[in-house]
C-alpha cells in the first residue's frame, strides 16, 4: 500500500478559521438580500447565461474500504443492491467519454471507489484513461480518493484537467460522517494535487445531520485555499437505503440555495457546480441555485451510483432559462 502521510503543516484541527465570521454572517442573512448580492458577484465574474456540463462515469463500483455515513459504496454497508464492479477497460470508458462529448458535455469525470491510489496497473489504466480523454478535446477529471504528490505528478503529466475530493462537511462535523480518515488526510490530497499544477474540485454534501456551524466551516475551509478552488461541487444528500443515513431528510431547497450564495460572494471566480439531488428539486429551486451564483452541472442520467436528470429535463429548464452549456473557462 502507498504511504499517504500528511505532509508537515501547522495543526489545522487548532487553527482558526479567518474567514468563518464572514462565513457565518453570510449564512445567516435573508435569503432574498443574500441572492441579490450573489447574483451581482457573479455577474461580475462569469457569464450569466452559461452553465458548463460535466458528465461522470463510476470506473470502479464498490467495495471502497471508507465508512462515509453517506455512501452506497462503502464496504461497511454498502447497499445490498449496488452491484460491484472492478476498474473498467480502458476502451469501454473512452467510449463512454465519446458519447458524452457527443451529448454536450465538456468535462468528463472519472470515479473509482477507493479509499487512496496505489500505484501499479490499475493506476497505468487510469492513466491512460486521462490521456484518451484529453486526445478528444474533453477536460478530464478524476476522483480517485487520497493522493500522494508523485501520483498527483503523474496525473498532471498524463494531462489530467481537475481533482476532485470532497471536504464533504465542517471539521466540527466530520467524525460524525467518517471515521476511516480523518480531516487532515483530506487536505493533504489538496495540497498534493494543487502541488502537481492541477486543478483543484473540492466541495461539500448538505443534509448528513450538520448545523449552520458546519456549513460555515466548509465554506470558510474552501475559501481559505490558497488559491481557492476553481471548482466547488455543493450537493445534497441523496439518501441511500442500507446506509447509516438512509433515512436522512435532505435538505430543503432554500438551504441548497443560502450554500451556493454564500460560496459565490466569498469564492467570486470559482465554478459552482449544483450537483447531486437535482432529482428531487423543481424548476423554480434549481433556477434560484443558478441565480445564486451555480453555473454548472452534472449530465447524463447517473452520477456514480445515484440517479440524476435525464437530458430531456435539463434541456427544457436551460432552454426556459435561457442558458447555455459549455465551456466558461
Amino acid at each position: 500500500m502507498t504511504d499517504i502521510s500528511t505532509p508537515s503543516r501547522t495543526d489545522s484541527s487548532s487553527t482558526p478559521l479567518p474567514r468563518l465570521p464572514e462565513a457565518e454572517a453570510l449564512l445567516a442573512r435573508p435569503l432574498l438580500d443574500l441572492v441579490f448580492e450573489a447574483a451581482n458577484v457573479h455577474r461580475e465574474h462569469h457569464d450569466p447565461r452559461r452553465i458548463q456540463a460535466s458528465q461522470l462515469l463510476s470506473i470502479k463500483t464498490g467495495g471502497c474500504p471508507e465508512d462515509c455515513g453517506y455512501c452506497s459504496q462503502s464496504a461497511h454497508h454498502g447497499s445490498d443492491e449496488l452491484e460491484r464492479k472492478k476498474l473498467d477497460g480502458v476502451e469501454d470508458v473512452l467510449e463512454q467519454a465519446r458519447r458524452a462529448k457527443e451529448s454536450g458535455a465538456d468535462r468528463f469525470c472519472m470515479g473509482a471507489a477507493w479509499r487512496e491510489v496505489r500505484d501499479g496497473e490499475e493506476f497505468d489504466r487510469v492513466l491512460e484513461m486521462v490521456e484518451g480523454v484529453k486526445s478528444m478535446g474533453l477536460e478530464a477529471c478524476v476522483t480517485l480518493g487520497m493522493v500522494a504528490p508523485h501520483q498527483a505528478a503523474r496525473l498532471e503529466e498524463a494531462g489530467l484537467d481537475y481533482y476532485n475530493h470532497n471536504l464533504d462537511t465542517g471539521r466540527s462535523h466530520y467524525a460524525d460522517v467518517i471515521s476511516t480518515r480523518d480531516y487532515d488526510d483530506r487536505l493533504a490530497t489538496l495540497e498534493a494535487v494543487r502541488g502537481a499544477g492541477i486543478r483543484v474540485c473540492s466541495g461539500g454534501i448538505l443534509g448528513l445531520g450538520e448545523g449552520t456551524k458546519a456549513r460555515a466551516e466548509l465554506l470558510a475551509e474552501l475559501a481559505g485555499l490558497d488559491p481557492q478552488p476553481e471548482s466547488v461541487p455543493i450537493n445534497a444528500l441523496v439518501p441511500v437505503e442500507g446506509t447509516p443515513m438512509g433515512d436522512a431528510s435532505p435538505p430543503e431547497w432554500d438551504e441548497l440555495v443560502r450554500v451556493i450564495a454564500a460560496a459565490r460572494v466569498m469564492m467570486p471566480k470559482t465554478v459552482i457546480r449544483l450537483s447531486a439531488g437535482r432529482t428531487d428539486m423543481d424548476e423554480a429551486s434549481q433556477a434560484m441555485c443558478f441565480l445564486a451564483g451555480a453555473n454548472s452541472i452534472f449530465v447524463g442520467d447517473e452520477l456514480l451510483t445515484t440517479p440524476n436528470p435525464g437530458p430531456s429535463s435539463d434541456a427544457a429548464l436551460l432552454a426556459k432559462l435561457g442558458l447555455e452549456t459549455g465551456s466558461i473557462r
